[in-house]
């Protein structure tokens, strides 16, 4: 069965709620989807997954500097071809999910556009976005 791993640095919270609705799309499709922190995410973890979507919220017009650790340290995963997605809330500028992406395109990921990003808590219309981009994950990874 594919799978798909999602892992996310939240500092409110609401960058997890949408790595759980992001989950929560991708198992609707009939594909193994789990979210973890990214101090839980183990590199191993990630090799098997077929896909993989890395959510931070912005902070200070960056993603958060442990995100971008944890990115470079994919370096090591031969990520390449891989199925990806970026997504994130923000307070007022948002720019955390486009450098994910970029940097994930660097690895030579297939990254997902557009990105997602959501200000402040994501409500319902804003976690339906976050189920889709599961749902398209889990498309992807199943014609692979």
């Amino acid at each position: 069965m594919p799978k798909i791993v999602v892992v996310y640095l939240s500092t409110s919270g609401n960058t997890k709620k949408m790595a759980d609705a992001i989950v929560e799309g991708a198992q609707s499709r009939n594909v193994e989807a789990v979210a973890m922190n990214f101090h839980e995410a183990k590199i191993e973890e990630l090799k098997s997954a077929d896909a993989i979507a890395l959510g931070s919220s912005t902070f200070h017009y960056k993603m958060l500097p442990p995100m971008e650790k944890f990115i470079e340290s994919l370096s090591k995963l031969n990520a390449k071809g891989k199925i990806g997605g970026a997504f994130g809330s923000y307070g007022w500028s948002g720019e955390a999910p486009v450098m994910i992406a970029e940097k994930m395109r660097e690895l030579g990921m297939k990254v997902i556009d557009p990105v997602l990003r959501v200000q402040y808590t994501p409500e319902e219309k804003d976690l339906e976005e976050c189920k889709r981009l599961g749902k398209d994950l889990a498309n992807k990874v199943k014609k692979t």
